[in-house]
């Protein structure tokens, strides 16, 4: 079948079952919109071409699925970097596809041209740059299978104007299998019992779940496993929501800004099973104090996160969900080992839980961010998809909230990506039009991509948009508070926008909320409204995040707030 390269890209995307894509236009893509025009796939335009990234990567997260964005060459295609370095580190399948000078043009600082592929290389799984239209089927197949198969990634596809114009032969294969690529997915049986021979052994075990458990949707055979040894779990910031936090074996979030009871547990205990987590610093703090009593089990599918951080005893490679299966299959008839020292275990990681449980002070006259969190999650069904963007409202989000369903938390993990939150709302609303979405966001991180409240407008998209406004940079302040005598230099908003006209200027409902006793009546009407909110909650401007592990520290070393002037005298005395 001839066609041209436009619609032959338009078909191949549809043969992958796209049935939307975010994007932004420009003059080497005018083609492949033509041909989009009547094609039936939903095309968004977002305001920004990071913005329309972040979209495709909150649709994927939400949904499993490989989320598809595009953007014109030069400026428009580089623009998409900061987002697809976002879903590399946090493992989201992405497809990107970017407009590209003609070939004879490639290399000679023609206008708007950039090499794209030369930098994205080390942020993507693979990346293509395309010479003629008859590859664009094989090309575009094998871009979704690398993007959502294995350790999901992001895939590049670079397409020079004149690849699109020219005709090509269509073809489709039935198979897009890639020679030397083959993940492996089924863990070693041998490897598989000697997690069971680690397990017997051990009288002080935690499971340690990571955003692997999400991704492969194992959070059933998890629990199963949990609850038959009853061992506590706790789960990194991606992870959360993989176990129940409603579950009695939920230690919370653990690591530089996570529970006392999950630090402690992980610090004192003599087996770790770490499952689909990569062991990152904001884990493990100093690696060289990490859980020094301990052996550790890790089962991941990536083979390159084995031992890469922190040294592993019993490693198995797999898909966890494939590995989990087999793993309680091979343990249905087993019995619970060490039932009364198991006890003994679980009695001392209640009584962290008890003696240093997550706080704040609930008798101020000021909003807390935390109680603003709180009553969210209490007005919010299970299934309401939270995105957060980056600093002290994605950690009061993940320490407040209670997420007991996977797929509800879409946070920027391990890049720390500022304006992620909002646009990734976005491409989860888009997904699920009639689930409840909600971005919680502080004063600074809104403005990285404020610019989309006009793509919500016009799609009338309900997604709610709940600011934490402290007037500052908070997380940065914070270490400014605690490390440089609260010499807080560049991070005082004092020229924030009025966030309430700002929404309303661009057609979208705003709300203020500057009173403790309007938190709840405030957040409950932003919900009940049946398109896009804004809500501008005044919160404590100096309020901290924690616990908290400074640098260099052990995860168990953690401190509770900043120290008060009678008890540096104190100390000073001593």
């Amino acid at each position: 079948m001839k066609m041209t390269g436009a619609d032959m890209l338009v078909k191949s995307i549809k043969d992958e079952g796209v049935e939307i894509m975010f994007g932004y236009p420009g003059g080497v893509l005018l083609h492949f919109y033509d041909s989009l025009f009547n094609s039936g796939i939903k095309h968004v335009l977002t305001r920004h071409e990071q913005a329309a990234a972040h979209a495709a990567d909150g649709y994927a997260r939400a949904t499993g699925r490989v989320g598809v964005c595009m953007a014109t060459s030069g400026p428009g295609a580089t623009n998409l970097v900061t987002g697809i370095a976002t879903a590399q580190m946090d493992s989201v399948p992405l497809v990107a596809f970017t407009g590209q000078v003609p070939t004879n043009m490639i290399g000679g600082d023609a206008f708007q041209e950039a090499d794209i592929i030369g930098i994205t290389r080390p942020i993507t799984k693979h990346s293509y740059l395309l010479q003629k239209a008859d590859d664009i089927p094989r090309v575009v197949q094998e871009a979704f299978h690398l993007a959502g198969t294995g350790r999901p990634g992001p895939v590049v596809i670079d397409l020079p104007k004149d690849v699109l114009v020219e005709e090509g032969k269509y073809s489709f294969r039935e198979n897009a299998e890639i020679r030397g690529y083959k993940p492996k997915l089924d863990g070693h049986p041998g490897q598989i019992k000697k997690v069971l021979s680690e397990l017997k052994k051990s009288s002080r075990p935690v499971i340690y779940a990571g955003g692997g458990v999400v991704i492969s949707e194992a959070t059933e055979e998890i629990v199963a496993f949990a609850e038959k040894h009853q061992i506590p779990t706790t789960t990194t910031l991606l992870g959360l929501g993989g176990f129940p936090g409603n579950h009695p074996l939920h230690l919370g979030m653990l690591g530089m800004h996570g529970t006392y009871q999950a630090n402690m547990t992980i610090h004192e205990s003599d087996l770790i099973l770490a499952i689909g987590a990569r062991f990152d610093d904001r884990v493990t703090g100093n690696v060289e104090k990490f859980a020094p009593n301990a052996r550790i089990v890790h089962i991941d599918i990536d083979p390159s996160a084995i031992s890469k951080n922190i040294e592993v005893h019993v490693p198995v490679v797999g898909d966890v969900k494939r590995v989990m299966t087999v793993l309680n299959e091979m343990d249905k008839d087993a019995k619970t080992t060490h039932n009364a020292i198991r006890g003994k275990w679980l009695d001392r990681v209640n009584a962290w839980g008890k003696e240093r449980p997550l706080t704040y002070d609930r008798e101020g006259p000021t909003i807390k961010p935390q109680y603003v969190v709180e009553k969210l999650s209490e007005l919010t069904p299970d299934d309401a998809i939270i995105t957060t963007e980056v600093g002290q409202n994605q950690m009061w989000v993940a320490q407040f909230y209670r997420f007991n369903k996977p797929r509800t938390l879409l946070s920027s993990g391990g890049l720390g990506t500022m304006g992620y939150g909002f646009p990734a709302a976005m491409g989860a609303q888009f997904a699920y039009p009639d689930r409840l979405v909600v971005d919680v966001a502080g004063d600074g991180s809104i403005q990285m991509n404020i610019q989309e409240l006009a793509t919500v407008a016009q799609h009338n998209l309900p997604v709610k948009i709940v600011v934490l406004n402290n007037c500052f940079l908070g997380m940065v302040r914070q270490w400014q508070e605690l490390f440089f005598q609260r010499r807080y230099s560049s991070t005082c908003l004092i020229s924030n926008p009025d966030f309430v006209k700002v929404a309303e200027a661009f057609g979208v409902k705003g709300i203020r909320i500057e009173n403790k006793v309007d938190v709840e009546s405030g957040l409950a009407e932003a919900i009940e409204h049946p398109g896009p909110v804004l809500v501008d909650c005044m919160v404590d401007r100096e309020e901290g995040v924690y616990p908290m592990v400074p640098a260099g520290a052990a995860s168990s070393e953690m401190i509770f707030g900043p120290e008060k002037k009678e008890e540096k005298k104190l100390k000073a005395v001593k």
